[in-house]
């Protein structure tokens, strides 16, 4: 009698075939969980969008896997569209692109001191909401205000040490969540905050990295709505030379690896001519930071306290100076 290659038909050794759709939805069902078990303290201190997102791709995983169950009914046949076999290719190089996605977008943890920083002091109370962190002195009202946009995928939290020292001064500071940590994703977050602040009369916006960049941007596309401008680490893609009515500084890393001084030298052509630059040495890109080291930053020197000192010291007198 012919073998019909039954499970345990002749040698007793076969085994059912391998689901497709089984290994597809285990891989979108647990690769999120894994990311969100992973980077959970960051995850649920960003910008909500990303866990949603998490979520989302999960429950696509569980679809799969629910789908997975009903392949061994017999279905009439139907045309198809695009054959299963194409089918399941580009499912898998999406997978493969997700995956690849969801890895660059792992967020760079605040530290344990940045966390505890959170619960503010004596001097700044410290709050927490869903898209911001509202960083304001403990008394008086403040006059003067800045909102911040962190770099890409770093932990709004690992600002709030340096921040909260600006505040000291006097000064609300707006540490703007972004979707995903991408600054580009909040552009136009500033407007909010601006204008639930009556109080405040006279506001600067800033970032590090990629977030100056937005920030840069919102200042370049909102004339008068803003009169300082604070670059961590950072410079604008767009001229803003013939801007007089807005106060520009320039804090920048002497060993950062990844805005580096030559990509700062290169675009003072794009600041105004009085723009306030100072260059902390031994600086680097974290240094503005405290989320522990970046991948292809340079090696810092010297006192990091020191440094980022520094970086206060120079906010201060922008927002001060507006």
């Amino acid at each position: 009698m012919p073998d019909d290659g039954a499970p345990g038909a002749g040698s007793g050794t076969a085994r059912p075939p391998v689901r497709f759709l089984r290994v597809l939805g285990l891989v979108w069902m647990l690769v999120p969980l894994g990311f969100f078990l992973l980077d959970r303290g960051a995850l649920l201190a960003g910008h909500p969008a990303h866990v949603i997102t998490l979520a989302v791709l999960g429950l696509v995983g569980v679809v799969f896997l629910v789908r997975d169950r009903s392949e061994g009914y017999v279905r009439p046949p139907r045309r198809r569209a695009v054959p299963r076999p194409v089918f399941r290719v580009l499912l898998v190089m999406l997978s493969v692109a997700l995956l690849a996605v969801l890895v660059w977008l792992r967020p760079l943890a605040a530290t344990p001191q940045a966390v505890a920083a959170m619960s503010g002091s004596t001097a700044v109370r410290v709050t927490d909401a869903p898209a911001h962190i509202l960083i304001e002195p403990a008394t008086g009202t403040p006059t003067r205000g800045l909102v911040f946009q962190p770099g890409a995928r770093v932990d709004p939290r690992a600002y709030v040490p340096l921040l909260s020292e600006v505040s000291r001064a006097g000064v609300l500071v707006v540490v703007v969540k972004q979707p995903f940590g991408i600054g580009f994703l909040a552009g136009s977050a500033p407007h909010a905050f601006l204008d639930n602040h009556p109080e405040v009369t006279a506001w600067a916006v800033g970032g590090h990295s990629l977030g100056g960049v937005a920030a840069a941007t919102f200042a370049a596309d909102n004339p008068g709505a803003v009169r300082g401008l604070v670059l961590w680490a950072s410079y604008p893609l767009s001229s803003l030379a013939d801007r007089t009515d807005l106060a520009v500084a320039s804090v920048s890393g002497g060993r950062d690896g990844l805005t580096t001084p030559a990509d700062v030298a290169a675009s003072r052509a794009l600041l105004p001519g009085d723009t306030a630059y100072t260059v902390v040495q031994g600086a680097s890109h974290a240094t503005f930071g405290d989320y522990g080291d970046q991948p292809g930053d340079g090696t810092p020197t010297g006192d990091r306290s020191a440094a980022q000192r520094q970086v206060v010291a120079a906010t201060v007198a922008l927002v001060e100076g507006m």
